[in-house]
């Protein structure tokens, strides 16, 4: 019997997938948006309740910010699209790998931006592990 791969990401897997990797805090602001940070620095950012359809927003390389925001179901993320944020508006449209790895993109350009001495302190980065059903 093969499953079929998982669809979308909530907040508690989410919150479960980059928790505890090195110098990530969570928080919350503007009410109910589940902020994830490292060193302060804002990296994913997905409502805490599972409102707005599980939209989740995060920062994208410069250059794929164009084409992804082409795909059905993104967009660019409102007030933050300048600093080349997208909003995934439908996650189920997505794999939940691939939304994965766009979260560990998101923390990797994000901390690629901290001093070297503070990037060094956090040690290696985190990988994604494979899952199994």
């Amino acid at each position: 019997m093969t499953g079929k791969p998982s669809r979308g990401l909530g907040a508690a897997r989410l919150a479960a997938l980059c928790g505890h990797w090195p110098g990530v805090s969570r928080d919350t602001k503007w009410g109910i948006d589940m902020v994830f940070s490292v060193d302060g620095k804002m990296f994913a950012v997905m409502p805490s309740d599972g409102s707005e359809g599980g939209r989740l927003s995060f920062k994208v390389a410069d250059d794929r910010f164009l084409e992804l925001t082409d795909q059905p179901g993104i967009i660019p993320a409102p007030y933050l699209a300048r600093a080349r944020w997208i909003s995934v508006i439908e996650p189920q449209r997505f794999a939940t790998a691939e939304l994965e790895a766009f979260i560990l993109d998101a923390y990797t350009l994000v901390r690629a931006k901290l001093a070297k001495k503070r990037q060094a302190e956090l040690g290696p980065l985190p990988i994604l592990q494979a899952r199994r059903k």
